[in-house]
């Protein structure tokens, strides 16, 4: 190699050094329970808390044992169990939600920018689709499941949960991100903060401008 190459490669590693030796593709602890007030540290996730504070529930958590209220506009309610519910998850790369269906409810197209997700259907009997990307031709991938019955979403695509049955129904997913995040496309499209200029949405949906306005007064103030 020559003797220029290997000085830039030489520079290169001493540029990397101080990120080399302050992050491990690995857990460096047993456990490491989120210090959510903890504001001295800045890392991707939070920093730990000392094990003498973390009392000794941290491994465990009833949250998703209760249905949540499907008296929405949408007829669902998701309970979310990430690391800001769960800080025993902080730096494991997972965590849960269980989302409720009223007769008829949906949740929503959405997706997860950070996250691959599966999950079981525990009751009732969902339609469960998947979008592919314009790679796969917007190939809409979907089936209705029974309880025990189980499905998969790579991370980024979009996808929704349609309750097909006469009965509430429910399911209960995992991700592996101890926040994966979720983008719900209706209210980003048309609930951002500020407006998305309503010329661009007229272009992009090929609608006049009425229909824009009126699907944005439907998201102001969120779901």
């Amino acid at each position: 190699m020559p003797y220029s190459k290997i000085l830039a490669v030489m520079f290169t590693m001493l540029l990397l050094a101080p990120s080399i030796l302050a992050t491990d593709l690995d857990p460096l602890q047993d456990f490491c329970v989120a210090d959510l007030d903890g504001k001295a540290i800045s890392v991707n996730g939070h920093p730990c808390k000392p094990m003498s504070e973390a009392g000794e529930d941290f491994l465990f958590s009833s949250k998703l044992a209760m249905a949540g209220n499907t008296s929405t506009p949408n007829g669902s309610a998701v309970t979310e169990l990430d690391v800001a519910e769960w800080p025993g998850t902080n730096t494991l790369g997972v965590s849960m939600n269980r989302v409720d269906f009223a007769p008829g409810g949906t949740n929503p197209p959405h997706i997860h920018p950070r996250a691959t997700e599966i999950g079981i259907v525990m009751e009732g009997e969902l339609l469960i689709g998947i979008i592919g990307s314009l790679d796969s031709g917007n190939k809409l991938y979907s089936k209705v499941l029974r309880a025990g019955e189980t499905f998969l979403i790579p991370r980024g695509l979009m996808h929704f949960q349609f309750n097909v049955g006469k009965t509430e129904a429910s399911m209960v997913v995992s991700f592996n991100s101890q926040n994966p995040g979720i983008v719900f496309v209706p209210l980003t499209v048309f609930g951002s903060n500020p407006p998305i200029p309503t010329p661009v949405l007229t272009k992009a949906l090929r609608v006049d401008a009425g229909v824009v306005e009126l699907l944005k007064s439907k998201f102001v103030g969120g779901f």
